[in-house]
């Protein structure tokens, strides 16, 4: 795991719910973690609604000044570049698709210094709820690096139907990533399971922390 971990992709495709599970894995192993919660485009299914869930874990969020109120508006109040070279991992939580990435494009510039200990994630998810196929998945990215004037450094295959997910649907998921992963030109730097499955193939188990309120 690299220093600073960005967490990008389409909206729907689990971003949020991975950077929660990157965040506490971590914790876990008695890292510190600071989640900062750039997503200002989206008010629903983000990191700013974890603080409890951090809070036990001793993981620090940091979120834009009106997160989880009635004036939910895009405002950032928080200095990026200092929050960077703090000790321990700090993992970013971008807004969806490349109207989220304009937020993390502000502070490109500021991050140049840190190039070498970025790791950029794309997420995808195969049975993303809109729809998606390896084209349009694929043609996504060149517009999110160019709104955060960033290049990505790996794919984060999350591809599930929530709790209707089966091992079946693991494994079209990886063939799926393999051919984004091919058009794209990166690494797939992980394939995601939910913790109530096994899969001998997954090294990486997801915990279901954003959930829709029909099944809170």
């Amino acid at each position: 795991m690299k220093k600073i971990n960005i967490v990008t992709g389409h909206y729907g495709s689990g971003k949020t719910n991975f950077s929660a599970n990157l965040a506490v894995s971590l914790a876990e192993k008695g890292e510190k973690v600071t989640v900062v919660d750039l997503d200002i485009v989206n008010p629903y299914f983000r990191t700013a609604d974890f603080t409890e869930l951090f809070g036990e874990r001793n993981i620090s969020l940091i979120k834009p000044m009106y997160a989880n109120t009635n004036l939910d508006i895009p405002a950032i109040s928080f200095d990026l570049e200092r929050i960077a070279t703090d000790d321990g991992y700090l993992i970013i939580d971008v807004g969806g698709d490349d109207d989220g990435a304009l937020a993390l494009g502000r502070y490109a510039k500021a991050f140049e210094p840190f190039s070498k200990d970025i790791d950029f994630f794309y997420v995808v998810n195969r049975f993303r709820y809109i729809g998606d196929g390896v084209d349009e998945c694929s043609s996504l990215l060149p517009e999110i690096e160019r709104c955060s004037r960033m290049k990505a450094t790996a794919i984060v295959n999350n591809s599930n139907l929530g709790k209707e997910t089966t091992s079946e649907n693991i494994k079209e998921g990886i063939a799926f990533a393999e051919k984004v992963a091919e058009k794209t030109g990166l690494p797939i730097f992980c394939t995601t399971c939910p913790d109530f499955l096994s899969v001998a193939e997954i090294v990486y188990r997801n915990s279901v922390f954003v959930k829709p309120v029909w099944e809170e």
